[in-house]
């Protein structure tokens, strides 16, 4: 554990307190100190009372807040990179979509907080202490308020090879959330919620996992030495024994079907075969980005945390596929039926899923549209993406960044919005209701 000894502690309600017009000054003063300009100055609050305050949308990156109160703050949507908030007063503050990635958050106390789509990596949440001298000239730990109490919630959040060693997180709920390659050594995860999760080569040695709900989780390569691990439920959850199907069991090796399938395409389905990869696992896969996958058949296959970047996927059908956590930034899915396809955290920046014509025998022009219905696309990244004319009925967006996307004649009816971004979004003749913004 790490300790800040410091001989003029002041408790919360000691605190000088920190109006919105001060911050905001600071802030702009940040801003100039970001981009080297003269007269900016780094934003230091050690032991402050900005509890309640708006920090919306704000890089303070850098910037030292050791020590203070920040109770209820809205601190949504910021960017703080190597920022310090050591034995910080959190509780209850929103988090939610800000970027924490290395961030000093040891010893924070953070009860009822929300970094719900928060980015956390490499950041370090262990135990840290402020120390202070009592009246009697002995060194006392600073009084902590609100260490139990409500949950604390970091649904949606990624906290890739974030070092949670040590951590308090006892009834937190970390469902949907990003943990691949955490360190999480002799934390106390009591009754706390991983469902759904992505806890693939994630490090638990020495924690209390006791009575853990691990529901749907991936759990592939999974480090739990000397764990406590009594009644953890695992219902659901994904391990290193294949999903589906084994890739290897096929009767043709995957290069052969695939020449098939090229030859099925060339002669519009009079020779070869359909790639049909129903069921099957291709977690073990490598490089199948790399492979001609147009018009493939895929429901109910595995791509979880695949790398399928610039990957030609058009006119496919990958109705209730899981894609959770891959890579699929640029690629080609114009055309394709991703119906009830399971896409948390996706990766699909500038993506191409808009529509597909076709000129049949007769002359006229088939369109094909891509078909999202249903589909779980919660907390992905989605920057820039195009999804013209997209069928997205009843697909929940809960936390995903749309931020630059083409939605034109987009049809988003039923579909859930909470918390999504749409800054720069071109909407212009989409289905959306306004109100669920």
């Amino acid at each position: 554990m790490l300790y800040t000894i410091d001989t003029n502690i002041l408790q919360i309600e000691e605190m000088p307190t920190i109006s919105q017009s001060i911050l905001d000054e600071s802030i702009a003063r940040h801003r100039m100190f970001l981009r080297g300009q003269i007269g900016g100055k780094r934003a230091i609050f050690q032991y402050k009372d900005l509890s309640n305050l708006d920090f919306r949308c704000h890089d303070l990156s850098q910037a030292d807040f050791t020590g203070s109160a920040l109770i209820g703050a809205d601190l949504s949507l910021c960017t703080f990179k190597n920022t310090c908030f050591f034995g910080c007063d959190m509780r209850n503050c929103n988090l939610s979509h800000s970027d924490l990635a290395r961030s000093d958050l040891r010893g924070t106390t953070m009860s009822g907080a929300n970094l719900s789509g928060a980015n956390l990596t490499d950041a370090d949440m262990r135990e840290g202490q402020i120390m202070q001298k009592a009246q009697t000239g002995d060194l006392v730990a600073r009084i902590r308020e609100g260490v139990d109490g409500s949950q604390t919630m970091l649904t949606g959040a990624r906290l890739m090879r974030a070092d949670l060693s040590r951590i308090k997180a006892k009834n937190a709920d970390f469902s949907d959330t990003d943990m691949s390659g955490t360190i999480s050594h002799d934390g106390n995860f009591n009754n706390a919620i991983f469902d759904r999760a992505n806890l693939c080569n994630a490090d638990f040695s020495g924690s209390n996992l006791t009575n853990a709900s691990m529901k749907n989780a991936i759990l592939s390569d999974i480090i739990m030495k000397d764990t406590e691990n009594y009644n953890i439920d695992t219902e659901g959850a994904i391990t290193n024994i294949q999903k589906g199907l084994k890739i290897e069991d096929l009767e043709q090796s995957l290069k052969e079907m695939l020449e098939e399938h090229a030859i099925w395409i060339k002669s519009v389905g009079k020779k070869g075969k359909q790639l049909d990869l129903s069921g099957y696992d291709m977690r073990g896969v490598e490089d199948l980005r790399l492979y001609p996958l147009t018009a493939i058949k895929a429901i109910k296959a595995s791509f979880i945390s695949l790398d399928l970047s610039y990957a030609s996927i058009q006119s496919s059908v990958l109705n209730k596929s899981d894609f959770r956590d891959a890579y699929m930034d640029n690629s080609d899915l114009r055309g394709s039926h991703l119906k009830n396809a399971i896409m948390t955290r996706v990766s699909m920046r500038s993506a191409r899923l808009s529509p597909l014509q076709f000129t049949n025998g007769n002359g006229g022009i088939r369109v094909n549209r891509v078909d999202l219905s249903g589909s779980d696309l919660r907390f992905s990244d989605l920057q820039d993406i195009d999804l013209r004319d997209a069928i997205m009925m009843g697909v929940d967006l809960s936390g995903a960044n749309l931020n630059g996307a083409d939605l034109r004649r987009a049809d988003l009816t039923g579909a859930t919005l909470k918390d999504v971004k749409l800054n720069n979004a071109n909407l212009a003749g989409a289905i959306i209701d306004f109100s669920k913004i």
